[in-house]
């Protein structure tokens, strides 16, 4: 890399280089960013009520907070550029986000795993369900989460960091990820490729995979239900877990399991904006607000709210 020059800052393309659209973009990412913060704060609020002491309440409040911090790393900075026409970021500014985008996401897809796991021993064992699922399983599961996501974005932050950055400046993309900043590198980065491949395999599709084996036996507990109505609560409860577990996987494996494939860049650019900008405003609609008790906690907190 003797004749190159090595990036000491870099320039983010945006969601768009069309100049007219920028300021839509701007009003609609500041909405959808807006009812991400709303929404998951809710939950955070509506989660800590007595009525709702339970596992997968404790586990929502978690996954809540890490939707925020998602959603809080990139869509700032993203809002900012569409208003301005400085578009950089300094190298430690785009490893800082590129450390905490990967350590929030294989957080979540572990803590997804745990609450699995959690429906998996509320339907499958139900008598043994507050030996199994007590307070400190949920603070190891929850602690498990944040290690080992902790562990895969050192790892991965310091091998993209250890790659000869040489240009061009400009980055395809709305955020520092791992796919496009190897497409700055000036060396061979095949041996990253089939790393991040099994990382990949590692963070996204074991979890996965788990998942899977926990629903596929709940359905078929459910199954042996003789109550209608509670296998429709439970088959409900469970389907909306499973609906946002399959949209994030679809996203992150078609960017990580192929970073620098012919998908082109603005595939990508919608890909990523829904795991960290539209899943984390999702999840309060899908996991929550369809859910009775949350409901009915919320109508009580917003009553007490409005006689103050």
């Amino acid at each position: 890399a003797g004749n190159h020059t090595l990036l000491t800052d870099f320039v983010l393309s945006g969601l768009s280089s069309r100049p007219e659209l920028q300021h839509l973009l701007f009003f609609t990412i500041c909405l959808v960013y807006t009812m991400t913060l709303t929404g998951n704060l809710l939950i955070c609020l509506v989660t800590v009520h007595p009525a709702l002491h339970m596992p997968m309440y404790f586990f929502l409040r978690v996954l809540s907070l890490l939707d925020i911090s998602t959603a809080s790393v990139v869509v700032p900075k993203m809002l900012v550029n569409f208003l301005s026409e400085d578009w950089s970021i300094s190298y430690l500014g785009c490893a800082t986000q590129l450390y905490f985008v990967v350590f929030l996401a294989a957080t979540e897809w572990y803590l997804l795993a745990a609450m699995a796991y959690d429906r998996y021993v509320a339907v499958c064992s139900p008598l043994r369900y507050a030996a199994i699922m007590d307070t400190r399983a949920c603070l190891s599961l929850v602690l498990l989460s944040c290690c080992s996501g902790k562990v895969v974005s050192v790892l991965q932050t310091a091998w993209v960091l250890t790659l000869s950055l040489c240009g061009p400046r400009r980055i395809n993309y709305f955020f520092c990820d791992i796919p496009p900043l190897l497409m700055l590198s000036c060396t061979d980065t095949s041996l990253y490729e089939k790393q991040l491949i099994s990382a990949t395999v590692l963070v996204i599709l074991t979890p996965f995979c788990l998942i899977l084996l926990s629903y596929t036996c709940i359905i078929s507990s459910i199954l042996k239900i003789s109550s209608a109505e509670s296998r429709h609560k439970t088959f409900s409860t469970c389907s909306s877990h499973l609906t946002v577990v399959t949209l994030y996987c679809a996203s992150g494996t078609l960017i990580y399991l192929q970073p620098k494939s012919s998908h082109s860049q603005d595939t990508k650019k919608i890909l990523a904006l829904i795991y960290t900008t539209v899943i984390p405003t999702l999840n309060p609609l899908i996991y929550s607000l369809r859910n009775k008790e949350v409901k009915e906690v919320l109508i009580r907190v917003m009553a007490v709210l409005m006689k103050k």
